[in-house]
């Protein structure tokens, strides 16, 4: 049997990982008409599944509940934005890619290739959705996958070391440039729908390092299961 503090920590990382796999695919996929009748349309992202007292989420939470008040005109918005952020092909104006912030980067952050990451978990259908993989939205799939690894882990020598895995990617990969991403995105985002999704996206990587750490940072920022 988990004990309690371990069956709750996997309660709340559970729930972080719905919100990345909803924000990853916002950052992916273009958005259809299922995106704004399941997230915004039935009210989920106005009820997220953890709550949090880090600032970043609290903000982000605001957001989301604001966005998307017109269901008729919303998808149309969406797209508008998302073409304009990720998709144009001259010069997006918040590229989703590592590489086009490493010049920003210092240290292990620049040198360490994403890549060789997702090779030494031999990670390799990734190569189905046909997009590079800096791309923040395959970064935040793989960061899933680590997550369901720990929390499958009964052993603690097991969880411990996938911990460790879990905040160096963070810190390597997606924390790294993410704050520069995030500041391109509520300069250029057209839509409180894409604010709210990239604040959500930094709040939940701060919150995952902060619950994960050795000990588990005392800051507030830890999120709970929303009842």
């Amino acid at each position: 049997m988990k004990g309690t503090k371990e069956t709750e920590e996997n309660a709340v990382l559970k729930g972080y990982n719905m919100l990345l796999y909803f924000s990853g695919s916002m950052i992916m996929y273009e958005p259809v008409e299922e995106c704004v009748v399941d997230f915004w349309s039935k009210g989920i992202l106005k009820s997220l599944p953890v709550k949090s007292g880090n600032p970043r989420f609290m903000e982000a939470a605001s957001q989301l509940r604001e966005s998307c008040k017109d269901t008729a005109t919303c998808q149309a918005n969406l797209k508008k934005d998302y073409m304009a952020l990720f998709a144009d092909p001259g010069l997006p104006l918040a590229p989703p890619f590592k590489s086009y912030y490493t010049d920003l980067l210092s240290g292990s952050s620049a040198k360490e290739k994403v890549t060789d990451f997702y090779n030494a978990y031999g990670w390799k259908k990734r190569t189905r959705y046909n997009i590079p993989d800096d791309n923040l939205g395959i970064e935040l799939l793989f960061l899933t996958l680590l997550i369901e690894k720990y929390i499958a882990f009964d052993d603690e020598a097991c969880r411990n070391e996938m911990k460790n895995e879990i905040r160096s990617f963070l810190r390597l990969h997606v924390l790294s440039w993410l704050p520069e991403w995030n500041s391109r995105m509520q300069d250029y985002a057209e839509t409180l729908c894409y604010k709210g999704i990239s604040t959500l996206i930094y709040a939940c990587c701060e919150d995952i390092n902060d619950l994960l750490g050795n000990p588990p940072a005392k800051t507030g920022f830890a999120g709970q299961v929303k009842n």
